[in-house]
């Protein structure tokens, strides 16, 4: 079942960014193949006094996708206060993912400067995506403070690493079970995404497993594939784990020599 993001409701799981593709072809066809329902575009990718910003708009308008501009870099409330407003009148659009960087070694979020940023911003009329941690406190500010979905890292962006913390998602996925939940950032390998879903989370946000793989396309495919079979497992009410062995095959009338 769909899940509304802001009044949106998203058939596709599927979560993607935009950046370091080998081209714009790929890029487009990555989408295609995959079906991903929200592109999310740096705002900085529009800077050049050339136009090529411009033709990097027309290409995201073309991919008839939603569009989810982000603080990506940003480092200070103001500076991501800012950098949305921008992004508003850009792409047209309340939705912003935010970003407040806290770290440069891990890009771990600011999560203090981030709740803060999400109350201006939620005041001036946005709907926020906020990219935190997995920290149930954290989590409750920020929810409070408006936000009406969260994106909590699997592990440091760019990594692949995967879920590092299972029992802190599973938690936080326990604790607001009515609250969009996307797994944002870390993912490497089709399978960790259809892990996420099979957790019970409503989608995930992916870009450089996809951009940076060899073949991206195809991988975009993959995670497709994997988000849909973890979201099916976890429709179906599977099997809780057991510390002792049961015959599958009944031995009720079995023979005994």
């Amino acid at each position: 079942m769909a899940r509304s993001f802001y009044g949106v409701e998203l058939e596709n799981a599927l979560m993607l960014g935009t950046a370091q593709y080998p081209s714009p072809a790929i890029l487009a066809e990555a989408f295609e193949t995959s079906g991903a329902a929200v592109a999310t575009v740096s705002l900085r990718r529009e800077g050049g006094a050339d136009g090529s910003g411009q033709d990097f708009w027309r290409l995201i308008q073309d991919l008839k996708v939603r569009v989810l501009p982000n603080t990506a870099g940003c480092h200070t409330v103001k500076e991501a206060v800012t950098t949305a407003q921008m992004a508003r009148e850009v792409f047209e659009t309340n939705w912003i993912k935010l970003e407040v960087i806290g770290h440069e070694d891990t890009l771990q979020p600011d999560v203090f400067a981030l709740v803060v940023a999400a109350e201006e911003l939620t005041k001036l009329g946005f709907n926020v995506f906020p990219y935190c941690t997995e920290d149930l406190t954290v989590a409750n500010r920020l929810v409070n403070a408006g936000c009406e979905v969260l994106m909590p890292w699997g592990s440091p962006i760019g990594s692949g690493l995967g879920l590092n913390n299972e029992y802190g998602l599973r938690t936080l996925r326990a604790h607001f079970p009515d609250i969009p939940l996307v797994v944002d950032a870390g993912l490497g390998v089709p399978s960790h995404a259809c892990k996420a879903m099979e957790m019970g989370f409503d989608a995930v946000l992916l870009n450089t497993a996809v951009a940076k793989a060899g073949d991206p396309v195809a991988t975009a495919a993959a995670f497709a594939l994997a988000i849909e079979a973890g979201r099916l497992a976890n429709e179906a009410d599977p099997m809780e784990p057991r510390d002792m062995a049961a015959p599958s095959t009944p031995v009720i009338g079995k023979a005994f020599l």
